[in-house]
């Protein structure tokens, strides 16, 4: 059986040479002025879609009255006006006993598919929603893939085995506007974001490194000033990305401005391509130590990235959803653990 909710729109004139009337439970409303033809169909038929199936279902008015529970001559005005509507005759009636027309069949093979499609959205997002075996949307950085989001996971679901994840890896920008488009809950990035439309909890931070090839002339050195670095030439990520603003920030911080000889949308690429003696790089520590390449740690400026999770403000969470941001703020300090 399917529900029917009737919404009364507010009240306007009716367009000129367009009535189309929607059923409620006690009266008739003309469709609303202004609203473009195709958008007045749905609004108009869309409450009365489930009354014909039942009543073609059934072939017979008072037995579709009594599964939808709604009074008998209710239902028989709503057919009424829906052939009315249409300009087409959907029944042959004998009584309160009724057949389909060949264009009461011809409509209901529709209507039986945009009923079925309102079950299936419907079914979909309660699954999502399911308290137990729910689903989130979660975005996070590629660097943070390899190690530190399959251990948030695993750890996670010791306690909530059954929900469900879509993981989403990319730069954090890229994120946000997933986020804001509704294709994320929630997202792991850096630097942490500062919007008007979002929340945001820093997490933990990442020691930055800086990454020369093993044959470099710092390559021997443990330690390092970033201004030492100042003539080399850099390896590094494509501008809109969050390590790129935090590495010219950084070298702007230490007296000069980086010299770029590639720019790259991954970090191990950098990595690669550090390895293969086209530049230096400032990178966050690898999962797996690469061969090719030696990591310095920075002394001054300090080099690190905050990382965080950021979320909609204003948008209700499923209590998958919720779940999940509790078990993420708990680990403050520990993310990277």
């Amino acid at each position: 059986m399917h529900g029917i909710e009737i919404i009364d729109p507010p009240q306007h004139e009716p367009r000129s040479g367009a009535y189309v009337s929607r059923i409620s439970y006690e009266h008739d409303i003309p469709v609303t002025a202004g609203m473009e033809e195709e958008e007045s169909w749905a609004v108009a038929l869309t409450p009365r879609l489930a009354q014909f199936a039942a009543v073609a279902r059934h072939e017979h008015v008072t037995r579709a009255a009594q599964e939808l529970g709604v009074p008998q001559s209710t239902l028989s005005r709503a057919m009424v006006r829906l052939e009315e509507d249409l300009g087409v005759a959907l029944f042959a009636r004998r009584g309160r006993t009724v057949a389909l027309t060949p264009a009461g069949r011809t409509f209901l093979r529709s209507v039986e598919r945009a009923l079925a499609e309102v079950d299936r959205a419907a079914e979909s997002v309660r699954a999502d929603a399911d308290p137990a075996a729910g689903r989130v949307s979660f975005g996070f950085l590629h660097t943070l893939g390899s190690e530190t989001v399959p251990g948030l996971l695993r750890a996670f679901r010791v306690d909530h085995p059954r929900i469900r994840f879509q993981l989403v890896q990319n730069y954090g920008e890229a994120m946000i506007e997933r986020m804001r488009a509704g294709g994320l809950d929630l997202c792991l990035t850096s630097p942490v974001p500062d919007a008007p439309d979002l929340v945001a909890r820093r997490l933990d931070e990442q020691r930055l490194r800086l990454v020369v090839p093993d044959d470099h002339r710092l390559a021997g050195r443990r330690r390092i000033r970033l201004a030492e670095a100042a003539a080399e030439v850099f390896v590094t990520l494509e501008p809109g990305y969050g390590l790129r603003r935090i590495t010219d920030a950084l070298c702007a911080e230490a007296g000069f401005t980086p010299k770029i000889a590639f720019e790259g949308e991954e970090a191990e690429t950098i990595r690669g391509l550090v390895a293969a003696g086209l530049g230096v790089a400032l990178l966050p520590p690898p999962a797996v130590p690469r061969p090719g390449v030696a990591e310095l740690t920075v002394t001054a400026p300090r080099a690190v990235r905050e990382i965080g999770v950021a979320w909609l403000d204003g948008h209700p969470d499923t209590p998958p959803v919720a779940a999940f941001k509790r078990f993420l703020l708990s680990r403050r300090g520990q993310l990277l653990d």
